[in-house]
């Protein structure tokens, strides 16, 4: 096809008038839809209860742990009785 049949081709579809939708899709459509969205709402919050309880571990561990204090030396004695 070239262009300008292409374009004639596109033309006469889009003015044809729509097929008639049958009615049970529409109730099917919601239903589905309805899944999902309650689907992809359980998702987000387990995500987010996940997000919080790695968070709290994190902190817990931080608290107890202190990883940004400098540990003690093992290598020399400390000197002392100078």
């Amino acid at each position: 096809m070239r262009g300008n049949d292409r374009e004639a081709t596109v033309r006469r579809i889009m003015e044809q008038s729509p097929r008639p939708v049958p009615p049970e899709i529409h109730t099917e459509a919601v239903r589905r839809g309805g899944r999902m969205l309650r689907r992809r709402t359980l998702a987000r919050r387990l995500l987010w209860l996940l997000l919080l309880a790695a968070a709290a571990a994190f902190t817990v561990w931080a608290l107890t742990a202190q990883p940004w204090v400098e540990p003690p030396s093992e290598t020399t004695p400390p000197l002392t009785g100078w």
